[in-house]
């Protein structure tokens, strides 16, 4: 048997905001890997978070393999748009989802962290955002474009900069993308695909950059389509009669090399707390697909021009 054992290591992870999100998947494998867990929420969902965590709501999906309930250590709120406290927009410090939440900047959280906990081993970037993701990019604007690229690839790099300096040697940084980084999917819009082009290129240079400066390894997984409540927001399909989400599933189920099987959760968790483990302790500046084989496919086999070629 080879175990992972996260056995006496801290993970931080930002980004969860639900238990339906890769983010809650891969806390729950690292914490059955004997990680202890700190996690980092959007400043707007923290009451709302901890009010169903304490209420029980979450209950079910904590459950662990031993029957005990995953534990977090502490909740961060964090607005990984904001650097610094001289970035924060007047309007946000006085917006009431904000006012009884003190030091949700990167900086400030990274701070607050090393205060608490002195070093940490882990670090996940489960969060992205993209306030015009609906519109195609043809039509998105300059800002909702930056403002992409801001929220889910720069907020990779700043956080792998702070929490860097307070990693021990040997630690691993995890991001997530999606394949619209490197195909074309109609749908996933507002610079999102960019955003994740550019979060994976940065994975590369920071795997390089923080290598050698902190001895850390950067990785990315590239997981396949999930009904998280963050994907089914994303929109719908062009004739507004099918969620996009349920539309990349069933359009990868299909096409998929493991055929009509559902991606589950789960299995990123599990792929996440290898590429944290010593187990992939030579492994740095990876994209690691973990969606059922679709990233290889060039052809969708349920086309109809190609139905009778492939209709086994």
């Amino acid at each position: 048997m080879l175990p992972i054992d996260l056995k006496g290591k801290k993970a931080f992870i930002a980004g969860i905001g639900d238990d339906q999100g890769y983010g809650w998947a891969i806390a729950k494998a690292l914490a059955e890997a004997g990680a202890e867990i700190l996690i980092g929420t959007w400043t707007p969902l923290v009451k709302i978070f901890t009010t169903s965590w304490s209420a029980g709501k979450f209950d079910e999906s904590r459950k662990l393999s031993n029957g005990n309930l995953m534990e977090y250590t502490k909740l961060y709120a964090l607005d990984a748009a904001y650097d610094k406290p001289s970035d924060v927009p007047q309007e946000i410090k006085e917006n009431k989802r904000y006012a009884d939440a003190g030091g949700y900047t990167i900086s400030e959280v990274v701070d607050a962290v090393e205060k608490d906990f002195g070093n940490v081993d882990i670090f996940i970037h489960a969060l992205a955002n993209a306030p015009e993701v609906k519109k195609p990019l043809l039509e998105t604007s300059r800002a909702g474009y930056l403002a992409a690229m801001s929220a889910s690839s720069y907020s990779f790099v700043s956080l792998v900069a702070q929490f860097g300096r307070i990693m021990n040697a040997g630690g691993a940084a995890l991001s997530l993308t999606y394949l619209a980084s490197e195909r074309v999917i109609p749908g996933y819009g507002g610079g999102m695909s960019s955003a994740k082009a550019a979060l994976e290129s940065d994975t590369r240079t920071l795997a390089w950059e923080a290598g050698r400066k902190w001895n850390l390894r950067v990785n990315v997984i590239s997981a396949g389509p999930l009904r998280s409540r963050a994907a089914r927001a994303i929109g719908s399909d062009a004739n507004k009669s099918v969620n996009f989400i349920d539309t990349m599933i069933d359009y990868s189920k299909v096409n998929a090399p493991l055929k009509e099987k559902d991606l589950e959760a789960e299995e990123v968790g599990y792929s996440a707390a290898f590429l944290c483990s010593p187990l992939a302790s030579a492994i740095s500046g990876v994209t690691l697909y973990v969606d059922n084989g679709l990233h290889a496919m060039g052809l969708a086999v349920d086309s109809q021009a190609f139905a009778p070629a492939f209709s086994g």
